[in-house]
């Protein structure tokens, strides 16, 4: 018999992505000292899904599972993508994370998230004065070569990661080709999802060193085309500004920016900020607010409180930071209490109190707990996913880089209640307790193209659902079938007439892949789904 309490968790599970080999962060380049540099080794992220998307790294191949890593990051996507594996592959010296500051606002003309790095840190009597450039993902080929390769794209640089991810969101029928979050469904992180330094294996990190609360991962929705659309072209060329013509509906909403471990403080980045910081008084006099003079800080004084399980504002950076803009790392109303540089409603200030998603808002339950993003039914979304190390974070160190290896896993939900707080603690109110789902058999992409006038949806496909009767007699005298299903045998219920499969392939259907779908549901409302990439030639 199959774990129930596992199938029930896969049950609400729409997708699951894992960071599941390790962030290697053999060296640190704090932001706040910038010594040295943290790089990057091999890791992967696995995405899966169920129960209404599917998901592609090419636009053309569509499954529940994708693999991205450091090895394949540039052959399992559409030729002349972008994607940016730190810097690995590129031979340039911005190879591994660095530390950057970004606040997910988004480039429309070049499809890119807005990010800046450090340029410059000098030490002053309170802190350390900061200079930040942007990176450069968003100029033309007149400004900076190379900037663009052949398909239009503007190219990512160094310093962190970045990839495209397709979602095919099959809820509903109507397409709505305005960019409009009330036409759109909720989407929640789920609450397993989490950044930690790996303590077990063969080759380990060290614990408390305080690395892994500074990671952050965006989630920058590009554009979107109509669910049913086919031409790989329309859907990996999606842009923020399509096109005269174009059947995309461009997005390009800020970027949703996940803040992990955000009450999270080690000890030594406790001690570190409490040994650098000094109140930077914000009174009117001579020389307050020029950040090289000693009279603009308060000598022997602390700044603002940062204590283990209470959550921080980060002050991240919203443009570039020039000389005159007299930028201290720790201003704000939290840290030196200093608010010049931090952005007002209508200021334009180079730092900003970034709101994130945080653990925080994660671990809400029932009414309270937050979207995460939403999605439009029948659509395929264009995401561009970046993960960075967020250098304004109070917990970036210099010595938090012997944390070493970082372990990441997010997934998505469309439940916003899970079965316990919706049916009560102790599981589903239903007569049998069943919560088991049907498996579908017999669905796999086809190893070669297939006529589109012969092509059989059902040749091979069956769908069972496992029952209780421990032996064959009993399960025959129950009306079962006794039979082996992936590797298991026992007594099941033949469910393969309830199939409904949702075909786009006609006998008329032109040269091009197809996603084929198929969905069952059990006697007592659970359900499963299954789906098929098809090659018409």
């Amino acid at each position: 018999m199959k774990d129930k309490k596992k199938n029930k968790k896969i049950r609400h599970l729409i997708a699951f992505c894992s960071l599941s080999s390790f962030i290697f962060i053999v060296a640190t380049y704090a932001w706040f000292i910038g010594m040295r540099q943290v790089n990057v080794s091999s890791f992967e992220i696995e995405i899966a899904s169920t129960d209404s998307l599917l998901l592609s790294l090419d636009g053309s191949k569509w499954d529940t599972t994708v693999t991205i890593n450091k090895e394949n990051f540039k052959t399992v996507s559409y030729a002349g993508n972008v994607n940016n594996w730190a810097g690995i592959g590129t031979g340039t010296e911005n190879t591994g994370l660095k530390p950057i500051s970004s606040i997910g606002e988004m480039d429309s003309t070049s499809s890119t998230m807005k990010m800046f790095e450090k340029g410059s840190l000098t030490a002053t009597p309170g802190g350390y004065r900061l200079l930040a450039s942007r990176i450069h993902n968003y100029e033309t080929n007149t400004q900076r070569a190379n900037s663009i390769n052949a398909q239009g794209f503007n190219t990512e640089n160094g310093g962190y990661i970045a990839f495209d991810l397709f979602v095919r969101n099959f809820s509903g029928q109507a397409y709505y080709t305005e960019n409009n979050e009330l036409n759109e469904e909720a989407i929640y992180l789920t609450t397993d999802s989490a950044v930690v330094v790996k303590t077990t294996g063969a080759s380990t990190g060290v614990a408390g060193t305080g690395i892994e609360n500074s990671v952050r991962v965006g989630f920058a929705q590009i554009g979107r085309v109509n669910g049913k659309t086919t031409d790989v072209a329309t859907i990996t060329g999606i842009k923020c500004v399509p096109g005269t013509g174009s059947p995309v509906t461009g997005i390009c909403r800020t970027a949703q920016i996940w803040e992990p471990n955000d009450t999270a403080h080690v000890d030594a980045a406790i001690s570190y900020y409490d040994t650098s910081c000094r109140l930077r008084p914000t009174n009117d006099g001579e020389g307050v607010s020029d950040i090289t003079l000693a009279s603009a800080y308060t000598a022997d004084s602390n700044c603002g409180e940062v204590e283990d399980g209470t959550a921080n504002s980060t002050y991240a950076i919203r443009r570039v930071v020039n000389v005159a803009d007299k930028v201290d790392v720790y201003d704000g109303a939290q840290y030196n209490g200093y608010t010049k540089t931090i952005k007002t409603a209508d200021g334009d200030e180079p730092l900003f109190e970034y709101n994130y998603f945080t653990d925080t808002e994660k671990k809400l339950v029932g009414m309270q707990r937050p979207t995460f993003m939403t999605l439009a039914p029948n659509s395929i979304t264009k995401i561009r996913v970046y993960v960075w190390i967020e250098g304004q974070d109070i917990d970036n160190y210099d010595f938090a880089s012997i944390g070493k290896q970082i372990n990441v896993a997010f997934g998505f939900t469309k439940e916003r209640f899970t079965e316990g707080e919706a049916q009560g603690q102790d599981g589903p109110n239903m007569p049998t307790g069943d919560t088991t789902k049907p498996i579908i058999t017999g669905v796999s992409n086809p190893a070669s193209p297939v006529s589109a006038s012969s092509f059989d949806p059902m040749n091979g496909v069956h769908a069972y659902d496992i029952r209780s009767e421990a032996s064959e007699e009993a399960c025959t005298t129950a009306g079962g079938t006794w039979t082996t299903v992936d590797g298991t045998t026992a007594c099941y219920d033949d469910l393969t007439t309830k199939i409904q499969v949702t075909n786009p392939i006609t006998s008329e259907s032109a040269a091009g892949t197809y996603v084929v779908r198929y969905l069952v549901s059990d006697w007592q409302g659970n359900y499963a789904e299954a789906a098929m990439n098809v090659t018409v030639q």
